[in-house]
């Protein structure tokens, strides 16, 4: 009996999902996986819980030049931007299959995660989005520039998305996520949906943008 206790505790419950999923991912991805799917059991070795995640998403993010990244990608030079601050936006996101969880401290989590940066140069502005997974090595990186009279208009609006979890037996369920977005409208009818955090930073970085266009498309 002892040496069968030893091994729960000192043994993940995995499920033959996550066995099938963790093949191939390294540790901390391994980690992520078993975080979302794992419930902490005392018969069996915990999961990472909800600060740990954080602090692997702190240092996935930490390890990321993002401006570099943004520049290089969109083929610009700092000089050409540098009369502007740029401003950015991070956020989990919800779709294409993340995983998602609602942690001890009520907040969602996500496998998911986006940060957008938006420059600003004597004639356009630029967008750089980065899309990364906390539980896989895959990521989708994306740019677009807008002459400042093409930008029509720019609104924030908050969505739901509806996400499958199970509650406290394992059984499925749906569950709403609120998020907002920040929407850039152009001429042409193309638009810009950037995920945005609820907070006084976007607050001011939204109106100094609206401010920064209006004055640029009235020079």
């Amino acid at each position: 009996m002892a040496l069968w206790i030893w091994y729960k505790k000192t043994h993940y419950n995995d499920s033959d999902w996550v066995k099938n999923r963790i093949k191939g991912r390294s540790a901390e991805q391994q980690a992520v996986i078993r975080y979302f799917k794992n419930e902490p059991s005392c018969l069996s070795k915990k999961p990472i819980n909800d600060e740990e995640y954080d602090q692997l998403l702190k240092e996935t993010l930490k390890s990321k030049d993002f401006v570099e990244m943004a520049l290089n990608f969109i083929g610009i030079d700092s000089e050409e931007v540098k009369d502007v601050d740029p401003i950015h936006f991070e956020g989990y996101s919800f779709d294409d299959g993340a995983l998602q969880k609602k942690g001890i401290d009520k907040v969602w989590r996500s496998s998911k995660y986006q940060t957008t940066w938006i420059f600003f140069g004597k004639n356009q502005i630029f967008i750089y989005q980065y899309t990364f997974f906390m539980d896989e090595d895959g990521f989708k990186q994306k740019a677009e520039d807008y002459f400042y009279p093409d930008v029509t208009s720019i609104s924030i609006s908050s969505d739901r998305e509806d996400i499958e979890a199970k509650d406290k037996n394992g059984n499925k369920l749906k569950v709403n996520v609120d998020y907002s977005v920040l929407t850039i409208r152009i001429v042409d009818g193309q638009k810009f949906d950037i995920l945005v955090p609820t907070n006084d930073y976007t607050d001011r970085a939204i109106r100094g943008m609206k401010s920064l266009l209006r004055e640029k498309r009235n020079s």
